[in-house]
């Protein structure tokens, strides 16, 4: 793995992640909504977020957009639900605060989201 590309996807994963969180934050704290919902919305948001960045900046990819961004949605979305998934589960069986089950989640999928995008997305 080159270390570079993994700081830089990390980077760009922290920005990604804050507005994951704001999202997370906001639907559960100002609108009343179920946490396992909430985490796979701002799941999505954050993926939205990072894809310029980890296509120009990460990856430094010129895959076309028609191919690179589709693939790119996949991932997020498998993301989101495994987000989702274990946010849920933390909350709801674990009884777990919904941050602490969010950064379980994080840290799970982390991993497994960098070698997705390096290996098929933006390859």
């Amino acid at each position: 793995m080159d270390s570079r590309t993994f700081v830089r996807y990390s980077l760009i994963g922290v920005i990604a992640t804050f507005v994951h969180y704001v999202v997370l934050v906001t639907l559960i704290e100002l609108a009343g909504a179920n946490a396992g919902l909430s985490a796979a919305v701002g799941a999505i948001c954050g993926a939205l977020a990072g894809y310029a960045g980890n296509r120009g900046f990460t990856f430094l990819s010129d895959a076309p957009h028609r191919r690179a961004l589709p693939r790119f949605v996949l991932i997020a979305s498998l993301g989101a639900i495994t987000n989702g998934s274990i946010v849920w589960s933390g909350t709801e069986l674990l009884r777990m605060h919904y941050l602490g089950a969010q950064l379980v989640a994080t840290a799970l999928i982390l991993g497994l989201g960098f070698s997705l995008n390096r290996r098929w997305t933006f390859a």
